[in-house]
C-alpha cells in the first residue's frame, strides 16, 4: 500500500506507530500526530480522524520478477552496518499458517486466514479476489464493479497484479491476507469461479477494449 503524503496543500510523512488495529499496523503522520489505519486508508484517532489519505497505484510482487520486468532497476544495499539476514523473514512460517495473533472486529472461515487476495474499492463497493478462486482463471480477467468495467491482470506464480479501468490507467488496489481484508471490509464482494461465468454471460463484452499500451514516462 502506498499513499500521497501532502494535506490540504501541506507536506507530512508518515511512519510506523508500533500499534495495532485489527491486527493492522497503524502508521502515523509526524505533523499532526494522528494514527492511520493502511488497510482502510482514514484516520483512526487524532485531529485528523475520519480524514482519508490518497492512495497510490503499487504492485506487490518478488525481487525476480521486478527485476524480469525491470533489468536496471535500483535497489537497496544490504551493506547497512547492522548485522540481520535479510534473506529469511524474521516472521518464520507466519504467511503460510492459520495463527492469528490479534483480535479482530470480523472474521470469516471461507478461505485460509493467509489466502492472499487482491483487494480493490470502487464507487463505495469492494472486491476481494483470491487466487484460489484466479488459479481457474486466465490473464487478463475482466469485471465490472460500482458500475465500472475493470481488467485484473495477474501472476499466480508470484500471486500479484494489477487492476485498469476500460482505459488502461492502473487503479490503487490492496494485495492482502483475506484475514485482514475482510476484518476492514465484511460487507465485500468475493470473485468466485461459480457465478463469473454468468456474469460473463450478462456482460457486453464491446464494453471492454481488445488492447492496452501503457506508456510511462518519467
Amino acid at each position: 500500500m502506498a499513499f500521497r503524503r501532502d494535506f490540504d496543500g501541506a507536506f507530512t510523512t508518515l511512519g510506523v506507530s508500533g500499534l495495532l488495529y485489527n491486527s493492522d499496523l497503524l502508521l502515523y503522520d509526524r505533523k499532526s500526530k494522528s494514527l492511520w489505519s493502511q488497510v482502510m486508508g482514514q484516520a483512526v484517532s487524532g485531529p485528523r480522524k475520519g480524514e482519508r489519505l490518497v492512495s497510490v497505484p503499487i504492485e506487490h510482487t518478488t525481487w525476480a520478477d521486478w527485476k524480469k520486468q525491470h533489468p536496471q532497476t535500483k535497489v537497496l544495499s544490504r551493506d547497512t552496518g547492522f548485522r540481520r539476514d535479510y534473506g529469511r523473514s524474521p516472521y518464520g512460517d507466519y504467511d503460510q499458517n492459520g495463527d492469528i495473533y490479534f483480535p479482530l472486529s470480523f472474521r470469516s472461515s471461507q478461505y485460509h486466514p493467509k489466502e492472499r487476495v487482491i483487494g480493490i474499492e470502487i464507487n463505495g463497493n469492494f472486491k476481494a479476489y483470491p487466487f484460489v478462486e484466479l488459479f481457474q482463471q486466465k490473464s487478463p480477467l475482466e469485471d465490472v464493479l460500482g458500475g465500472k468495467q475493470i481488467i485484473l491482470e495477474f501472476n499466480l506464480e508470484t500471486r500479484n497484479g494489477v487492476i485498469r479501468d476500460a482505459k488502461g490507467n492502473v487503479l490503487p488496489s490492496i494485495n492482502a491476507f483475506w484475514f485482514a481484508w475482510y476484518a476492514f471490509h465484511p460487507e465485500t464482494q468475493i470473485f468466485s469461479n461459480s457465478n463469473y461465468g454468468l456474469h460473463r454471460r450478462k456482460t457486453d463484452r464491446s464494453m471492454f477494449p481488445t488492447s492496452i499500451g501503457i506508456l510511462l514516462k518519467k
